[in-house]
């Protein structure tokens, strides 16, 4: 194939079809074919970290939080984006689709992407050029990695683990309705793992679509795709990774009249059907959801 040689051997890349000039990095891992939530990054989990329970500070108001996370925008963020033009040769495609809904986005959003890079959250958040003003709910083990003060500078938030009991998440809800009453965005990928350079989309899980129709927040789809490395491009980053570019969609509203249940399915179906679109792949080889 001229975009490459896929494993062909993979169920999941055997009937994948994408649209012509779609590039698929040629596949080097043996990705799983049948549990799509499966942990393929393993990060090393030895730094200390406050206990994400009922008394975590999930609204840090602190002068040196608001200042820490205000320097990750202004500073970290930007000069990270800055490097991965360099080495990932980023770029950005479709935000004039968000001009028309000015309206509807000036309250917050949700912005979902594919999870498929180490640095696919600030690809996105620097395509959208997103404020200090987001949240993204984050796997609270990860903050106990070397990358505990990346991620509070870019706005995560741990989630508490089903252990902590009820009235952890009930701090941790509590934390993002005032999150959306001050009108910040969210950013959440609903594959929930992190499969470096997959191809296929993988099934979403519920929670990204479940938050937009209870605070009737528009779903923004994301996509993360890859070009083929070539030219001066060679000299900055890894020859066995792609470029990237991240291509933005419309808004998909809630409809907050309909039965919760009903809806969430719809948003999450519309969602998955429409990154796909976005990422160039025709038919897809995982369902919207298991």
């Amino acid at each position: 194939m001229a975009n490459g040689e896929w494993r062909m051997e993979n169920k999941r890349y055997i009937d994948l079809k994408v649209t012509p000039g779609t590039y698929v990095p040629p596949v080097k891992t043996d990705y799983p074919e049948d549990d799509p939530y499966e942990k393929m990054h393993k990060p090393v989990y030895d730094r200390d970290y406050l206990p994400v329970d009922a008394n975590y500070p999930y609204v840090d108001d602190t002068w040196q939080n608001r200042l820490r996370i205000w320097c990750g925008y202004h500073i970290v963020l930007r000069l990270l984006g800055i490097s991965l033009r360099f080495k990932y040769g980023l770029r950005w495609q479709g935000k004039e689709r968000l001009k028309p809904y000015k309206e509807q986005l000036k309250n917050g959003a949700i912005t979902v992407a594919n999870h498929c890079y180490r640095h696919d959250c600030a690809s996105v958040l620097t395509a959208l050029h997103a404020g200090h003003h987001r949240r993204i709910p984050m796997f609270a083990p990860n903050f106990r990695t070397k990358d505990q003060i990346y991620l509070r500078i870019i706005g995560g938030i741990p989630i508490p683990a089903p252990e902590e009991g009820l009235s952890a998440m009930k701090a941790f809800n509590g934390a993002f309705d005032e999150f959306h009453r001050r009108g910040y965005w969210f950013h959440i990928f609903p594959e929930a793992k992190r499969w470096d350079w997959y191809k296929p989309l993988r099934p979403f899980q519920k929670g990204a679509f479940t938050m937009s129709y209870k605070y009737n927040m528009p779903i923004v789809p994301c996509a993360v795709t890859y070009r083929e490395r070539k030219g001066i491009f060679k000299l900055f980053g890894p020859a066995d990774e792609p470029l990237i570019t991240v291509v933005i969609g419309e808004p998909i509203l809630p409809d907050t009249t309909q039965p919760r249940a009903a809806e969430v399915e719809r948003l999450l179906d519309a969602t998955h059907q429409r990154i796909c679109q976005l990422a160039g792949i025709e038919h897809n080889t995982w369902p919207s959801q298991l």
